[in-house]
């Protein structure tokens, strides 16, 4: 059985674990370098036989466990020691909701200018990887699957669209580790309720879209605020009401 096969047959979790697994073992075994850049995403598709979103999420995943680093309109690289930064948020800092907020409130302050800016130098290639992304998480959210790493296209793309690399790498460093409650743990089952959250979330991602679409500084920054404040609100609630 090839690698492809072997991808395509195991379904007790998401194919992009399985995708992340694989070329992670690539670099670790040393057959993809540091320095090297990885096959396109076209390229990835043909090889493993999965979709697009598995591949974007698979890096994404690669990304936020410091072996890959994206580079906008370059590709996507190998990282080597001592490479990915001394600034990383890992699992162990995200174990408390104390954590989670900090991480929130983090990312308030960031990502709140960081909208501002997108909508004053976005160009209409960046609206479009947004819309794409948006369209993602509602059919995901619809289909019952797993919308972080839309949610975390998202939020990337508007960090791009600032045309500063150092907002694009922070948030990249970050990883989707800092996306809270985008997805469900594997034995959840998405019913209603989870459905209303989601879509929740995803009109207030529609409502800085259209901040930066319609090039309006101000309301991106506080459409992108309420955004993450309102996440801060709904985690501390859902601990409150005893959900993990």
């Amino acid at each position: 059985m090839n690698q492809a096969e072997s991808i395509s047959r195991r379904r007790t979790r998401p194919l992009a674990f399985d995708l992340v697994d694989t070329l992670g073992a690539r670099i670790r075994e040393g057959l993809l370098a540091p320095g090297d850049k990885l096959p396109s995403e076209g390229r990835v598709m043909s090889e493993f036989g999965v979709s697009r979103t598995v591949v974007r999420e698979a890096l994404s995943r690669l990304q936020a466990g410091g072996l890959v680093v994206t580079r906008h309109g370059v590709g996507t690289f190998v990282v080597g020691p001592g490479e990915g930064g001394a600034f990383r948020i890992g699992p162990r800092q995200l174990e408390t909701l104390r954590d989670v907020i900090a991480v929130l409130e983090l990312r308030i302050g960031i990502e709140a200018e960081s909208a501002g800016l997108a909508a004053q130098r976005r160009s209409s290639q960046n609206l479009a990887v947004m819309r794409a992304a948006l369209d993602d998480f509602s059919q995901a959210v619809e289909d019952g699957r797993d919308a972080v790493g839309a949610d975390f296209r998202f939020h990337g793309e508007i960090a791009r669209a600032t045309q500063n690399a150092h907002f694009a790498s922070l948030l990249a460093s970050l990883g989707t580790r800092i996306i809270p409650r985008a997805r469900p743990e594997p034995s959840d089952v998405i019913d209603e309720d989870r459905r209303t959250y989601l879509r929740r979330v995803n009109a207030e991602h529609e409502s800085i879209y259209d901040a930066i679409a319609a090039q309006d500084p101000d309301a991106a920054r506080a459409a992108m605020r309420t955004h993450l404040v309102n996440s801060r609100e709904r985690r501390r609630r859902a601990a409150q009401a005893g959900v993990s």
